[in-house]
């Protein structure tokens, strides 16, 4: 007599639906944030600092400070604050100073300067500077008068505060 034989069947595939998947998906991704938790807690246990929510401190105030005069010498210090004055209360043609408070390159140089005499010194390099560029021009007011807008008075006075320092006036 023969021993029945066992037949072996292959078990079907199992097939999982969306939901099934993302369910068996969320159970192990919820394990491994678990042990990564439970590890960080473990790894950083001494260390007092590791707070997970850290004291924030109040932002900082955006507020721009004057920079400080990057020439130590008086006329080229004098032509420093003239290019920031001009820049900041802005620039005019065909007058010293309009009714907002622009000024002219003159304006603005006598504004900043500490005296007269510093004034015309400061006028005096500017005018140097300009003509370097420009030859014909014959005074500072009609080259100031002849610009359409602040960008090349702002250039100039920065070449003459250079000029003023590299000579130490």
């Amino acid at each position: 007599m023969r021993a029945p034989t066992a037949t072996a069947t292959a078990a079907a595939p199992v097939t999982l639906d969306l939901d099934a998947r993302l369910a068996l998906v969320g159970a192990v991704m919820d394990e491994r944030l678990s042990f990564a938790s439970l590890s960080f807690e473990v790894d950083t246990a001494h260390i007092l600092a590791a707070d997970p929510i850290p004291e924030v401190a109040a932002p900082l105030s955006l507020t721009p400070t004057a920079a400080p005069c990057p020439y130590p010498t008086p006329i080229a210090a004098t032509l420093h604050r003239a290019r920031l004055r001009l820049d900041t209360a802005g620039w005019c043609a065909g007058q010293l100073r309009d009714e907002q408070g622009a000024r002219c390159l003159i304006g603005v140089i006598q504004a900043a300067a500490d005296s007269r005499g510093q004034a015309d010194d400061a006028c005096v390099l500017l005018l140097e500077a300009i003509r370097r560029d420009f030859p014909g021009v014959e005074t500072v007011p009609s080259w100031n008068d002849s610009q359409r807008d602040s960008r090349l008075p702002l250039v100039y006075l920065d070449r003459a505060a250079e000029l003023a320092h590299t000579r130490g006036l």
